[in-house]
């Protein structure tokens, strides 16, 4: 009867497993493929994520990429009427060869593992595998910093198999130049992506022989904006700040010296600020030309000022002498006499006067006209030879210093100069 008949359970049908469909027991993968026959070639292409850092101090930079490997294992063919293939997770890699492709100079790097192991394999009918996984590498990247911050640095992310030589395993990419995509959305902060690109060729090591190794090269050029702003401007500032020292008046000693001290310290913190960000290199940087010429710029307007300052001494030394010899013979004179001849009064002089009556003071006065009558005959050489060391000194004391003036058009002369130089070099 209907009732007797039972009905079928798909849930009790024996199911197949995959590992018994790939056969994966029956070999034994811890060889290589056509194992001592010609090189296996296995394609490999490269999506790049992120360029997640470069450090110009550790000299490195940080790439997230998904690396997808590509060859044929007829170990892992199996029988199939709609040709599809079958994807696996990371489970089963562990089961079967896969390629040991590693980052040559490679700081760190590890497999992306949230919220499992982003490992994928696609096993087709014929054999051929896909392997794809995402990874985060860290790699050094020897860079040069000879044009810093005008500079445009290449690095490379090298891939290589680390036990397999060329013999056995001949690695390439798998459609040339389109084996490299890039996320379009990447952007760095300090530098534009100009260009990356792919190459291979062929590494050799004494020890163990030959092998292929792939390169993905990037070529990164450096933003100058920030370091306009933050570096060149202010050290141009402060170079054309000490320029205001030749307008003050030399005799303003405490308002040059502090002005230069100023911009000599500013100039010294700003060096230090760059150098504590870049790697400590043996040679000498873009930047740091641009500095050191502004620091001598600046630390030579304070010489400059040193000179005028001693120059001035010396000449109004000198001109105080030569007064001097040009006053009378004052030898055995009193104090009020003295005063007298050189037609300057106190109050302690003035008091001095007090005690003397009008007949002393009178025959002063004929004392100093006698003076006067007789310093009237002297040879008009000598008068001559006075009249120009005094008009001389005069000129230097009273006027603006002739290195203040010159100082006013050779310094922004020769900064400009230097800048048209620097600039047209390095751009």
């Amino acid at each position: 009867s209907a009732l007797s008949k039972k009905t079928h359970d798909g849930t009790k049908t024996k199911k197949i497993k995959t590992e018994q469909l790939l056969r994966v027991d029956d070999f034994d993968f811890s060889m290589r493929p056509a194992f001592a026959g010609p090189a296996i070639p296995v394609g490999v292409d490269v999506q790049v994520e992120s360029l997640d850092s470069i450090s110009e101090v550790d000299m490195d930079f940080t790439m997230t990429l998904y690396l997808r490997h590509y060859w044929k294992d007829e170990r892992l063919s199996f029988p199939s009427t709609s040709n599809k293939s079958m994807t696996f997770d990371g489970r089963l890699v562990k089961k079967i060869w896969v390629p040991d492709v590693f980052f040559v100079h490679s700081k760190r790097s590890f497999i992306h593992d949230t919220t499992t192991d982003n490992i994928m394999l696609r096993v087709f009918p014929d054999g051929h595998v896909l392997y794809s996984l995402r990874v985060t590498v860290t790699a050094m990247c020897n860079m040069d910093f000879s044009r810093f911050p005008l500079d445009t640095q290449t690095c490379s992310l090298e891939l290589e198999s680390y036990a397999y030589t060329d013999e056995d395993l001949m690695l390439y990419w798998k459609n040339g130049e389109e084996s490299l995509k890039i996320d379009e959305r990447i952007s760095l902060s300090q530098f534009l992506i100009q260009k990356f690109h792919t190459t291979s060729r062929l590494a050799f090591y004494s020890s163990t022989g030959w092998y292929n190794r792939l390169y993905i090269t990037f070529t990164l050029r450096r933003h100058i904006f920030f370091f306009l702003l933050q570096t060149y401007f202010p050290a141009t500032l402060m170079v054309m700040l000490s320029w205001v020292s030749f307008w003050i008046d030399r005799r303003a000693v405490p308002a040059r010296v502090s002005l230069g001290i100023t911009t000599v310290l500013t100039m010294s913190t700003i060096i230090t600020g760059v150098n504590a960000s870049m790697p400590r290199v043996s040679y000498i940087k873009a930047v740091d030309i641009y500095l050191w010429v502004s620091f001598v710029f600046v630390f030579l307007s304070v010489l400059e000022y040193a000179a005028v300052n001693y120059l001035t001494t010396v000449e109004e030394r000198k001109e105080r002498k030569h007064r001097e010899k040009q006053l009378p013979c004052t030898c055995g004179m009193s104090h009020a006499r003295t005063m007298m001849l050189d037609r300057t009064y106190s109050d302690s002089d003035a008091n001095s006067l007090a005690g003397y009556t009008k007949t002393q003071v009178a025959s002063d006065e004929q004392e100093k006209m006698m003076v006067h009558l007789s310093m009237s005959n002297e040879s008009t050489a000598t008068k001559k030879k006075g009249i120009l060391r005094g008009y001389r000194g005069f000129r230097i004391i009273k006027n603006t210093h002739a290195i203040d003036k010159y100082s006013r058009m050779i310094f922004p002369g020769a900064y400009i100069f230097f800048n048209l130089i620097y600039w047209s070099s390095y751009c």
